[in-house]
C-alpha cells in the first residue's frame, strides 16, 4: 500500500540584503502547510474534506483504462463484452484472473488512498492537543462523520470484494510492510462504528458546505447495504427506513427540467445533464458526484469519464448516422445489453424500458444519406455494438466535442430508487414478503409496471428488480458478490453470447478478487495471505 500526498505550496522570491548572517536567519518559518501534522484549522480540514470527493471523481473518471467500468459488468448477468479494451478480459475469461490483475491493483490502492486521507482527517480532527480555535465541537463532530463515511465506504467495498483486509485507522508517518489481513469482523466492526457516528452527526439535506457534499442519508443508505452483506436484515431495514421516513426524499413521478417540454417520461428526466441534482428537480437524488466540462468550470471534473463511451452504442459508425443529443451522443459500446435484458426483463409497459430510457431503434439522420429519415435496419454484426439496443442513462452530447472524448455530467450514486430495493431485500430476509412486494411497488407503480405480490418474491426477483431500476448505475459485480449469487445467476442467465464474449472458467473462487501480488511482495515482514484459489 502506497500513502500519496499532495502538497501545494506558494513560494515568494525577495531580495534579502543583511549586513551579517545570523543563526536565527536560518530558522525555517511554516506559513502554510496543509499536511498531516498541520491540519488543525477549519479550511485546512475543508480542503482535506474535499479531497475525498475528489478521489471519488477519479475513481469515476478513470480513463488509462477504457474499460474500467466494464470490469464491474462483464462477466454478470446483464451485458456482453463487444469491444475490449484489456483491462475487463479477465473478468469474463475468468481463467485468465491472476493476482497481477491490473483492475484488482488499482481497486486496492484506490480504497486504501481513500483510507489514508480519511485517516488523516479522523486522527487530527479528534486530537485533543490539535484542536482548531475556529471550529467548535459540532464543526468538529461534523468534518469526522464526513470522513467517517468515507473510510466506511472504502472499508465495505474492500470487505465486500477481498474479505478480511488490513485494518488501518491510523495515518501512516513511515513506510509499513508488515501489513497482516484482520478478520472479516474485525472490518465490520469499524465500519459499523464509523456509520454510526455518521448517522449521528452528518446534518440533514441542506446543512452541508455545499450541495454536493454527502448528508445523513448517505450513510444510512450505505449502512442498510452493509447490513444486508453482514446478514442483519432487520438493521438494514431500519436504515432503510431513516430514509423513506424522513420525507426529506420522494421519487419522481412528474416530469420536470430541461427537457419537460420535449417528449419523454419522468424516469429518463433524471437523467439529463442539468436534472441531477435536488437544486435541479431530482427529489430522490442522495448522492451526487458533480463533474462539469472543464472548459466550463477550472478543475470541474477528475479525468476524462468513459461512461458513455462504454454504455452507448457506437451508432455514429453506421453510414448515414451522426452523433446527436437525442441519441445519448457518441459511445462506443464496449459492453452489450445481454439477451436476458433486452428480451426477458421487462414486462411491457415498464417505464423503465421506454424507448426515452433504452434506444432500441435507429433512423438515419444525416440530411446528406441518403435514406435520411428511414430506419435503420437491426440485422446482422452491426447489432452487437454500433445498432445495438442500449440504455440512456449515460446520455451526453456537447456541440463542442461530438467525437466526446469525456463525458461532462453528474454521476447519481445514490437515490431513493435503490433505497427500496435495500429495504425490499431486508424484508425478504426476515420472511416478510408480502413487505417486500409493497417496497418493490413503489418503484413498479412510478414505472407503470404491474403490481407483484408476495408470491412473486424471491432473491432472484429483488435481483432482477435492481436490473431494471439500477441499470447502468449500480456495480453489478459488487451487488452479485454481496449476496452470493455471482456464479449462478451469470451461467444461468448469460450463457448465449457469441464465442469470443462468453464467459469462460467462472467459480466460486471469483466471489472473491485475488488480492494484488504487488502488495503481497513489497510486504516482506509479515505473511498477507492470497484468496483462495488464486
Amino acid at each position: 500500500m502506497k500513502r500519496y500526498f499532495k502538497i501545494t505550496a506558494l513560494v515568494f522570491s525577495f531580495a534579502v540584503i543583511v549586513a551579517s548572517c545570523e543563526d536565527s536567519f536560518l530558522e525555517e518559518e511554516v506559513r502554510s502547510a496543509y499536511t498531516p501534522e498541520n491540519l488543525t484549522d477549519a479550511l485546512g480540514f475543508e480542503a482535506a474534506l474535499v479531497g475525498l470527493y475528489q478521489q471519488m471523481g477519479a475513481y469515476q473518471g478513470l480513463s488509462w483504462a477504457q474499460g474500467w467500468l466494464a470490469v464491474w459488468q462483464v462477466g454478470t448477468d446483464i451485458v456482453w463484452p463487444t469491444l475490449p479494451q484489456g483491462i475487463e478480459v479477465p473478468y469474463y475469461e475468468y481463467s485468465s484472473l491472476t493476482a497481477d490483475d491490473q483492475a484488482t491493483t488499482y481497486t486496492w490502492e484506490w480504497n486504501y488512498n481513500l483510507i489514508e486521507n480519511a485517516n488523516s482527517i479522523i486522527n487530527n480532527v479528534e486530537n485533543p492537543e490539535l484542536q482548531a480555535p475556529d471550529m467548535n465541537e459540532e464543526d468538529r463532530n461534523r468534518v469526522n462523520a464526513e470522513a467517517r463515511f468515507f473510510r466506511a465506504y472504502a472499508y465495505n467495498m474492500l470487505a465486500t470484494l477481498y474479505g478480511g483486509v488490513p485494518l488501518v485507522t491510523e495515518a501512516l508517518t513511515e513506510p509499513r510492510t508488515d501489513f497482516v489481513r484482520a478478520p472479516i469482523e474485525d472490518i465490520n466492526a469499524l465500519i459499523e462504528e464509523d456509520l454510526n457516528f455518521a448517522t449521528e452527526h452528518l446534518p440533514e439535506v441542506g446543512g452541508m458546505p455545499a450541495e454536493a457534499r454527502i448528508n445523513k442519508y448517505a450513510a444510512h443508505q450505505l449502512f442498510a447495504e452493509f447490513y444486508l452483506r453482514t446478514d442483519e436484515p432487520a438493521k438494514a431495514e431500519e436504515e432503510a427506513d431513516a430514509i423513506i421516513e424522513s420525507s426529506a426524499y420522494s421519487l419522481v413521478t412528474e416530469r420536470y427540467g430541461v427537457k419537460a417540454d420535449e417528449d419523454g417520461d419522468p424516469f429518463s428526466d433524471m437523467f439529463w445533464k442539468g436534472n441531477q441534482r435536488r437544486s435541479q428537480g431530482n427529489t430522490e437524488a442522495i448522492w451526487v458526484l458533480e463533474m462539469e466540462n472543464p472548459a466550463d468550470v477550472r478543475g470541474g471534473s477528475v479525468g476524462a469519464p468513459q461512461h458513455r463511451r462504454v454504455w452507448g452504442a457506437q451508432y455514429h459508425s453506421r453510414a448515414g448516422m451522426l452523433p446527436a443529443d437525442s441519441l445519448g451522443g457518441r459511445g462506443l459500446s464496449r459492453i452489450r445489453l445481454n439477451n436476458f435484458v433486452l428480451y426477458d426483463l421487462y414486462d411491457q409497459g415498464d417505464m423503465r424500458n421506454s424507448e426515452y430510457n433504452i434506444n432500441r431503434e435507429l433512423y438515419y439522420n444525416n440530411p446528406d444519406y441518403e435514406d435520411y429519415g428511414e430506419r435503420v435496419p437491426y440485422e446482422g454484426p452491426d447489432t452487437l455494438f454500433i445498432t445495438n439496443p442500449y440504455t440512456m442513462k449515460w446520455k451526453h452530447f456537447d456541440e463542442r466535442d461530438t467525437f466526446g472524448w469525456g463525458m461532462w455530467k453528474d454521476f447519481i450514486l445514490m437515490r431513493l430508487g435503490e433505497t427500496y430495493l435495500l429495504k425490499a431485500e431486508a424484508q425478504f430476509k426476515q420472511d416478510d414478503f408480502a413487505g417486500a412486494a409493497s417496497s418493490i411497488n413503489e418503484l413498479r407503480e412510478r414505472a407503470n409496471a404491474p403490481m407483484v405480490d408476495a408470491g412473486d418474491i424471491d432473491l432472484d426477483f429483488i435481483l432482477d428488480e435492481r436490473v431494471r431500476e439500477l441499470i447502468a448505475e449500480e456495480n453489478r459485480r459488487m451487488t452479485l458478490m454481496r449476496t452470493g449469487t455471482l456464479v449462478e445467476r451469470a451461467n444461468r442467465l448469460n450463457n448465449d453470447a457469441p464465442e469470443n464474449m462468453q464467459i469462460r472458467g467462472l467459480s466460486e473462487t471469483h466471489l472473491l478478487m485475488p488480492i494484488p501480488l504487488r502488495e503481497i511482495q513489497l510486504n516482506k515482514d509479515a505473511e498477507l495471505e492470497q484468496n483462495p484459489g488464486y
